[in-house]
């Protein structure tokens, strides 16, 4: 098991910046392969981005490529989510989520064993 837990939503005006952590505990955090996901009010969850175990291998939605920024401090247990030049669509809550024991990156939510609660992103034009 590991359990996930996510902070640094808020409410941002346009153009602004947020930095969202995932902290895990339980298993060792450098086995997982992790995602950020996020889910607006009457809409499917949607993949973000995500990042392999030693943080060498990233992949991103297209619409957050060149803004965001995923990363992960394994010393820390820890991973990251930089969102900069922040636009109203961004608005949603976030989600971070582990795959167990998968040296694959994924976007689907499906492939993701454990999730955290979300932070909420709001961003104001």
């Amino acid at each position: 098991q590991v359990q996930l837990e996510e902070s640094g939503g808020g409410l941002v005006q346009a153009g602004g910046s947020l930095r969202l952590s995932c902290a895990a505990s339980g298993r060792p955090f450098s086995i997982y392969v992790m995602g950020w996901f996020r889910q607006a009010p009457g809409q499917e969850r949607e993949f973000i981005a995500t990042i392999n175990g030693i943080g060498g291998n990233t992949y991103y939605k297209d619409s957050v490529k060149g803004r965001f920024t995923i990363s992960r401090d394994n010393a820390k247990n820890t991973m990251y989510l930089q969102m900069n030049s922040l636009k109203p669509e961004d608005t949603a809550v976030y989600c971070c989520a582990a795959r167990w024991r998968q040296t694959m990156l994924s976007t689907d939510p499906n492939g993701y064993d454990y999730w955290g609660q979300g932070t909420q992103v709001a961003v104001s034009s």
